[in-house]
């Protein structure tokens, strides 16, 4: 009969997996929201840089109502400064419910909900991997989460096995595209082994164990491109082994924690590194996480809610969107490893209808190695000829600066600086911004920087210079220098603060 509990699965348990798992998700959502809590303001608020409201105002003059489907957010029902803090504070405040196992599923739409209305909202800003990472592992913790109100860590349900695979395929798509999406780009550092020679360097916020891994022997380089290789291509295909082959699976997830531990000490990504991490946990069954969470404890004695049968309208229901997100996944998958040869444009259609969702999606992190590091300079002067620069806060500024670690805060300003450099016009959209307002020594533009050399009356001029960096020598640290560079010309002339009442 349908109401009667069913038996206890005889094979490898995954109930306290998945409890461990949604409630490090939660602590990834809380960093994430406290992160853009002191910063969102700043950068897309009524004052900020690429205000969220003129977007949205932009958008549907453009579009009409179509522009609430193009552009899902909560913003459009009130676009202020106090709903984004707002935001920020209740999903700060939701991410530890669900850290706490308050209503999972219910907790974690919410918080897709309120995260996808700041991505969307946040354009440029709010573009990053990690960013629809977050999105889609959240859609599908979800899917994956026990009902009810309550659920204490271990005591659950045991969880349904689309859930279970639905994650178990976004760690295999996340990993194995990051490797082979190298290989097919083409790129001869990735394909040469070499590019390791290049990447602690210039990559956007370096750590200062990156400095020290840049000038490891070029060797080491060379078998670390080979072994990073290996774990992305290989390793993700231990998630399809029998889960009762536990020490294969724990192995394979050891590989996998370890390659993302080893990138977090080189370089601050954000709460990447930890998310994938997240994702890589899922794969241990209840009984291999047992003992980090109780050393000396089996799941054996642990108890576990009897499983009743759902009703069949919602096994149809989880059955139907199940199959939708894998086929959708799975084109995301086929898109990355086919490019540049084309998808039918059926494809495209379907990938565009839920593509404002940023909830599935293709990745892969530095498919095309940059050689050379390149580093807008913002300067400010009082005459037109005495120049002083503006410090950032994380990105290389001073070459007497050691490199440090801001993870897993994501400083976004500083971050889109380095793909500034990479291509200033595409970037001239705020840009141009950040100049007018630090020539009006704009507080919210101040508090992105890492200070205000006009301090006592803003700059009359604001100008942009193009540096090369390059990581000094251990010579040229010894005597105070952690990077070294080399002005390779102006931006933009001179830029002049507009007098009173000249229209923008």
């Amino acid at each position: 009969m349908s109401g009667l509990p069913s038996a206890a699965p005889a094979g490898p348990r995954f109930a306290l997996s998945r409890d461990l798992f949604l409630r490090l998700l939660g602590l990834v959502y809380f960093l994430a929201f406290a992160s853009l809590a002191p910063q969102i303001l700043d950068l897309i608020g009524a004052g900020g840089l690429l205000p969220a409201a003129a977007y949205l105002d932009r958008a549907y003059e453009i579009w009409g109502a179509a522009a609430y489907l193009r552009l899902p957010t909560l913003l459009w029902l009130w676009p202020s400064d106090t709903f984004l803090a707002t935001l920020c504070w209740l999903g700060m405040t939701l991410s530890a419910a669900t850290v706490a196992g308050i209503a999972p599923r219910a907790v974690l739409a919410a918080l897709w909900v309120c995260y996808l209305a700041l991505v969307v909202a946040g354009q440029d800003f709010l573009s990053f991997q990690w960013d629809v990472l977050l999105l889609e592992t959240g859609l599908l913790a979800v899917l994956y989460a026990s009902p009810g109100w309550r659920a204490p860590l271990g005591t659950g349900n045991e969880p349904s096995a689309a859930g279970r695979w639905l994650v178990w395929g976004l760690a295999f798509k996340l990993t194995f595209l990051s490797g082979v999406t190298k290989l097919l780009s083409g790129d001869p550092a990735w394909r040469s082994l070499t590019a390791l020679e290049h990447h602690y360097e210039t990559q956007p916020i370096p750590t200062w164990i990156g400095w020290y891994a840049h000038h490891a022997p070029d060797w080491f380089g060379v078998l670390s491109v080979g072994v990073m290789f290996a774990i992305e291509l290989a390793v993700p295909f231990v998630i399809f082994a029998p889960a009762r082959f536990r020490r294969i699976r724990m192995a394979g997830c050891g590989l996998l924690c370890l390659l993302q531990i080893l990138i977090a000490a080189t370089g601050n990504y954000g709460f990447f590194n930890l998310l994938a991490v997240v994702l890589y946990l899922s794969l241990l069954d209840d009984e291999a996480v047992a003992p980090l969470l109780r050393p000396g404890v089996s799941t054996a004695g642990m108890p576990q809610d009897a499983r009743r049968a759902a009703p069949a309208w919602r096994r149809h229901a989880r059955t139907g969107v199940t199959a939708l997100l894998v086929g959708l996944s799975a084109l995301t998958l086929v898109r990355e490893v086919r490019r540049p040869s084309p998808m039918p444009a059926w494809t495209d259609a379907l990938l565009g209808w839920v593509g404002p969702f940023r909830s599935v999606n293709g990745y892969g992190l530095f498919r095309v190695m940059t050689t050379e590091r390149l580093e807008i300079v913002v300067e400010g002067s009082a005459d037109g000829s005495t120049w002083r620069e503006y410090p950032f806060k994380w990105k290389p500024g001073d070459p007497g600066r050691a490199p440090g670690f801001v993870q897993p805060h994501m400083p976004r300003l500083d971050w889109q600086m380095w793909f500034a450099a990479l291509d200033p016009r595409e970037s001239t959209h705020w840009l141009f911004p950040l100049t007018e307002r630090l020539l009006a020594n704009d507080p919210a533009a101040l508090d992105l920087l890492g200070g205000n050399p006009f301090p006592e009356a803003a700059p009359r001029f604001i100008r942009l210079i193009m540096y090369r960096y390059r990581f000094a020598t251990s010579d040229e640290t010894a005597v105070g220098a952690w990077w070294i560079r080399e002005r390779l010309g102006p931006l933009t002339e001179p830029l002049a603060r507009r007098p009173r009442g000249i229209p923008r």
